[in-house]
């Protein structure tokens, strides 16, 4: 058996930090490491106390034909991303990798291609997290310097090899 790298590492932790996931449409999962250790973890959920869509049966957005990635607010679920930021004190997240992991609902296999939504790219610059390092098309990690994000304001994420830092 293959020891993995601490990108594959962590980003199996994800993995499995998705499974708790309560949305209909994907399951994700994100980690916060820092120097080594785990800060925190999140998956897509309804806030405490609220009834989640796995529970309804149904997902909102689905229901009305919304696409991916258009109309949040419409969706029950707080992201994989702000729980995790939710969950951790801000002075540990400063300098911090978030790692972020995504399932299909419908196959259970593990999607690639994925990257952080525009409001949780607010959050994570907020947070003071410095990488995000998630998976491409191919799941070759792929790492992102959220500084870049600040500096293109447009949305648009260069990935920087996850060998060359």
């Amino acid at each position: 058996m293959m020891r993995p790298g601490k990108e594959a590492y962590y980003l199996n932790i994800a993995v499995e930090v998705s499974k708790r996931s309560t949305c209909l449409r994907r399951l994700f999962g994100a980690v916060i490491v820092k120097n080594d250790q785990i800060i925190s973890t999140g998956y897509v959920g309804a806030p405490r106390g609220t009834v989640n869509c796995s529970s309804l049966g149904f997902c909102p957005r689905e229901k009305a034909g919304v696409p991916p990635g258009e109309r949040y607010e419409l969706c029950r679920s707080v992201h994989a991303e702000m729980n995790a930021v939710i969950h951790a004190s801000r002075d540990l997240m400063l300098g911090a990798t978030l790692y972020l992991a995504c399932l299909d609902v419908k196959t259970g296999k593990r999607m690639g291609g994925v990257r952080p939504c525009k409001l949780c790219s607010r959050v994570i610059i907020n947070a003071g997290i410095k990488w995000v390092v998630a998976e491409d098309e191919q799941l070759t990690a792929v790492r992102f310097e959220v500084e870049n994000w600040i500096k293109n304001d447009q949305g648009e994420w260069t990935a920087q090899n996850s060998n060359g830092y």
